[in-house]
């Protein structure tokens, strides 16, 4: 019994060390496969680390508003008898727009004139008769009194036709009209919008911290949605004396000239304004900076002894950022070459290899316009 069990434990010594044996054979086989394997080179981009030249600006988000902006509405009630402009057009200041019933005041106004120059006849004729002695002093006050009532009333009466005749205060261009012919509007129905487009005020408010740094008549740029691959220059004109307590900011306004009437009221627009001199500086594409909480790096591009290319990681400090490039406080020197894609799989002394196909190539323009796709 004995001895069968001893013959049993070396037949499964056997066994088990048969097996931990193959093992550590395919171990090693396989360690010795990939340490004679060929190091595999990673793709990547690459650019130079470039001097650049930045003005310190600021942004901000503003509406656009009209210089000169109404929606005209009646003075007076009646019915709409025509309606000079159409839709949308340019109109000029003093232009008939609408014009409203007026045969009853005009025959009014016949009366009234009647009535004036009767009256003034009878003031001529008691000045007469007082300068002859004919005629008390008192008679041809009242006879004064009574022509002056007769033409204030005459002229009343103008006013209230004039009322009845709406014209654009200023020029600019007209909305949808709210009025139809024959119908009947009342005081104070709104007719039409006027809006002056050019110029063209643009409004937004800043940090009290800038206050120092504005000034009338300093350059601004402006962009909107709907024409975003423009431009718009103009000129701050006027700076709100006030600041606003709750939000600790001041209204700032700038005049954009708007000849081809892109611009209109009620429009977002962006802002950037030009603060102090220009300054020189380091710039590379942010995709050549791997932003981590613990600090910001790069990974520099050398030749090895071999004369192959590989990357070493360096610690940067980083500034301000622009579009697709950002600026390089400390950590790399102008022409030096940078990769610019794959820093994920990127390590300490890995060897690459550089592709600047531009098809692949990020971009790293300071003013990015990216088309809709």
């Amino acid at each position: 019994m004995t001895k069968r069990m001893i013959l049993m434990l070396v037949a499964v010594g056997i066994v088990f060390g048969a097996v931990f044996g193959w093992k550590a054979f395919g171990n090693y086989m396989m360690g010795q496969y990939f340490a004679n394997m060929p190091e595999q080179a990673i793709a990547t981009t690459a650019t130079e680390v470039k001097a650049s030249t930045w003005s310190s600006t600021t942004t901000a988000v503003g509406s656009f508003k009209a210089v000169n902006g109404a929606q005209l509405t009646t003075e007076a009630g009646g019915i709409v008898t025509e309606v000079h402009f159409e839709n949308g057009e340019p109109v000029e200041k003093g232009q008939l727009l609408v014009s409203l019933d007026t045969e009853t005041d005009r025959a009014e106004l016949k009366r009234l004139q009647a009535a004036a120059r009767l009256a003034t006849l009878e003031l001529q004729r008691y000045r007469r008769l007082f300068e002859e002695g004919n005629s008390s002093e008192s008679e041809l006050q009242r006879r004064q009194s009574e022509a002056q009532q007769a033409q204030a009333s005459l002229e009343a009466q103008e006013a209230r036709i004039r009322q009845k005749m709406i014209r654009a205060p200023f020029s600019g261009r007209s909305g949808i009209r709210q009025v139809n012919v024959g119908q009947y509007v009342s005081v104070g129905s709104p007719v039409v919008a006027v809006q002056a487009l050019d110029p063209i005020y643009l409004q937004f408010t800043l940090p009290t911290s800038e206050l120092p740094q504005i000034s009338e008549q300093q350059a601004v740029n402006a962009r909107v949605d709907a024409y975003s691959n423009d431009t718009f220059q103009g000129v701050v004109t006027a700076i709100e004396p006030s600041i606003n307590e709750a939000t600790r900011s001041f209204t700032v306004q700038a005049t954009l000239e708007n000849p081809e009437h892109k611009l209109r009221p009620g429009m977002f627009g962006r802002v950037t304004l030009t603060l102090g001199e220009p300054k020189d500086l380091k710039v590379v594409p942010q995709t050549a900076v791997q932003f981590d909480p613990y600090g910001n790096s790069a990974y520099v591009l050398y030749t090895d002894e071999d004369g192959k290319t590989r990357v070493k990681r360096r610690f940067i400090k980083t500034g301000e950022r622009r579009g697709d490039l950002v600026e390089v406080v400390d950590g790399l020197k102008v022409g030096e070459r940078i990769a610019t894609s794959g820093l994920l799989k990127l390590s300490n002394d890995a060897l690459v290899n550089v592709n600047n196909d531009p098809a692949v190539q990020p971009s790293s323009e300071l003013n990015p316009n990216p088309g809709n796709k």
